[in-house]
């Protein structure tokens, strides 16, 4: 590509771009990442770093990188669900003779792309890269998975919050994946280990391993808002989604990928994959929200808002705003419940429409709110009443 010298002239180009791609398409999701490859496949990717990923935006940038692409000689096919290209120093050149009008304004929030390029650049002339270090990785469909690259932007997307929990199809990450040892932030093939476990050893190199997942550490690839605490990074694994104000402690807490938070919450409990916990409330020590694959009957578990489950409680259905779930209790979508014609009355004022009866299975109260599931001591009855306490976080704390 030519140097384009003004604004008109690059919207010109787009356009241009655009109506001469056979096939063209925006894609869903684009960016550049830079991966680290197999010690043992050197062409094996096992991780990918987007330091920007645009999802449903900035269709501009994505036209220039496929232009760019097609002058190197690399056609797209827009037919495909996701497509993913190594990149050098031609494409990075053409891409920045296309955003020359914007040169100026590189390191503002409005051009994160052309910041990427241009910063890309000059480190690969500064310092060289290695062959099939950076890649340009479009998705064009939300359909499954079927790279490494793609299933990173994916969980880039939900951890920075650019989709909604629950609202992609991951479908085949588990299968993309590969199984590797984490040192430091690095993955390492387990084959590499095997295979020079005595030089390694023996020399004094052998990694220390912080943990072997197919998922990296949230922390490993996300900033987090400055009121977002996390005391232990393995209790957040990448893919996870965290609304500002979110706690999570140290100890029995975890939030699996695709589950989290939609506001200040604490987490001193577990939030199983697909689990969203709402703004407000309090997950106690050691309790555990069920995900899909263990307890729910396939149901995906929504915490409304200000909603305590007590300490080493157990959900496995949704609930609405403020509820309570009494520490040690297992709510299990199956479970029996009793509820008086005093407390039915009360509930239904705030659940106009609710039909309720003395005897219910927690199922069929799923996403009420103001219930109170407690258990009587002497019976072992479960029972439900309508909530009187109100469930409120510290506002210094979030």
């Amino acid at each position: 590509m030519q140097i384009i010298q003004t604004t008109d002239a690059f919207k010109a180009l787009i356009q241009n771009i655009k109506s001469t791609t056979k096939g063209y398409k925006d894609p869903l999701a684009f960016g550049i990442c830079r991966v680290d490859l197999g010690q043992m496949n050197l062409t094996k990717t096992l991780q990918a770093t987007y330091p920007v990923i645009n999802w449903n935006e900035n269709f501009g940038s994505a036209a220039i990188f496929i232009r760019a692409l097609q002058e190197q000689g690399i056609e797209i096919d827009f037919g495909k669900s996701e497509v993913v290209c190594n990149i050098n120093t031609s494409f990075l050149k053409e891409c920045l003779n296309a955003f020359t009008p914007y040169a100026d304004e590189a390191y503002g929030d409005a051009h994160k792309n052309i910041q990427v390029v241009s910063a890309l650049y000059n480190q690969i002339m500064n310092s060289g890269s290695l062959e099939g270090e950076f890649k340009v990785t479009f998705i064009f469909a939300d359909e499954e998975l079927k790279s490494v690259e793609a299933t990173y932007l994916k969980l880039y997307a939900l951890s920075e919050a650019k989709v909604e929990l629950r609202s992609i199809n991951l479908n085949g990450a588990f299968g993309v994946l590969p199984n590797v040892a984490w040192s430091n932030g690095q993955p390492i093939e387990l084959e590499y280990l095997r295979e020079f476990e005595i030089e390694l050893k023996l020399s004094n190199e052998y990694p220390h391993i912080d943990f072997v997942d197919k998922f990296p550490r949230f922390l490993q690839h996300i900033i987090p808002a400055d009121n977002t605490r996390i005391l232990d990074t393995s209790k957040v694994r990448f893919g996870a989604q965290l609304a500002a104000g979110t706690t999570v402690m140290a100890g029995a807490s975890y939030i699996n990928f695709n589950a989290g938070t939609t506001g200040p919450v604490m987490v001193e409990g577990r939030i199983s994959s697909s689990a969203i916990v709402e703004e407000g409330s309090d997950i106690g020590g050691g309790a555990s929200i069920l995900g899909v694959l263990s307890g729910t009957d396939g149901n995906p578990v929504t915490i409304g808002k200000n909603t305590l489950l007590g300490a080493n409680s157990t959900c496995g259905i949704s609930l609405g705003d403020g509820c309570i779930i009494d520490g040690g209790l297992a709510i299990l979508a199956g479970i029996k419940v009793s509820i008086n014609d005093a407390e039915i009355r009360e509930i239904q004022k705030v659940n106009p429409g609710a039909k309720l009866s003395p005897i219910m299975k927690a199922s069929e109260l799923a996403g009420l709110n103001g219930l109170h599931f407690r258990q009587y001591s002497l019976t072992g009855q479960y029972v439900v009443q309508r909530s009187k306490r109100e469930i409120k976080l510290n506002s210094d704390l979030h």
